[in-house]
């Protein structure tokens, strides 16, 4: 009988390797993935180059696993008093600190790798990204705007997109910086709100608790305020009609995250997180359709 590839035990092994990275999980890679496109295709001018493409998306992936990784590392010893991170693999025991930080540091040496096959200035920019993935899981220990941090690892793939395209940072990718960090903000808030009466408990910050009973208002200021944004943005690089109607649906998408919200139960308020994947996916299709209608 034919021996498998790989023992019982290595397998059982990788499978906690791959929950700690949450693959199974791919709504946090989407959400780094839209604006990170978005940046290529406007600095490539609607012909971003097929290699850069490729290494940014792969980056993508293994930059969020590593960032669930050191948030986990972060977190072991508040995970298992919130409901929704009790069974994750650190905060169970069936991954070792020592084994997380392992795989952190392999995780960012891959995508180092990645970045080395760009341009110096690309280099140097990952330096700051890697170091704001770093932060941002000891970050609500000391601040309420953890959100904030969170925004500025996830948006720094933008300068690096522009760097690695054109070799330059434009103001453009610099706009699409702060659109980016106000809505990771607003998707970051909602999903905050799911854990905020634990997080209350055990002492841990956010916006969701900041915000308080004004979450909702302020929230809606903040999808405003990005949609402007995203406006602006397209009447500075010209595009065509078809990215302000998917700027269009985005709206729409925003509105009914508001409904979703609206009773703030931790279901909802899920579901309105989730659903930013397709406001990403909106802003992404009209863009594309956008030079592409040229």
């Amino acid at each position: 009988m034919k021996q498998p590839l790989l023992s019982p035990q290595l397998r059982a092994r990788l499978r906690q390797y791959y929950y700690l990275t949450r693959l199974h999980k791919p709504i946090g890679i989407f959400l780094l993935l839209w604006p990170t496109l978005w940046a290529l295709w406007i600095a490539g001018a609607g012909k971003p180059a097929f290699g850069v493409v490729i290494i940014f998306v792969l980056g993508t992936v293994l930059m969020r696993s590593a960032g669930c990784v050191i948030n986990d590392y972060a977190d072991r010893n508040i995970d298992p008093h919130v409901r929704r991170t009790r069974e994750r693999p650190l905060a169970t025991g069936k991954v070792t600190p020592r084994e997380a930080l392992l795989l952190f540091v392999v995780l960012c040496l891959l995508a180092f790798g990645l970045v080395l096959l760009t341009n110096p200035l690309t280099v140097y920019l990952s330096f700051g990204g890697a170091a704001l993935a770093a932060i941002y899981p000891f970050s609500k220990r000391y601040t309420h705007l953890p959100q904030v941090v969170l925004g500025m690892a996830f948006a720094w793939a933008i300068p690096m997109a522009f760097a690695a395209q054109t070799g330059a940072i434009t103001k453009q990718a610099w706009l699409i910086y702060v659109i980016t960090v106000v809505w990771a903000v607003i998707y970051d808030t909602m999903y905050a709100m799911v854990d905020r009466d634990d997080d209350v408990k055990i002492g841990v910050k956010s916006t969701a608790i900041l915000f308080g009973d004004a979450d909702r208002i302020i929230l809606a200021i903040l999808q405003i305020l990005m949609l402007l944004g995203l406006w602006l943005l397209g009447r500075q690089v010209e595009l065509a009609w078809p990215y302000f109607a998917g700027i269009g649906v985005a709206a729409g998408l925003a509105a009914y995250q508001q409904f979703l919200i609206r009773r703030r139960d931790p279901k909802g308020c899920f579901a309105a997180f989730l659903n930013n994947h397709w406001l990403g996916l909106a802003v992404f299709a009209g863009l594309v359709v956008s030079y592409t209608s040229k």
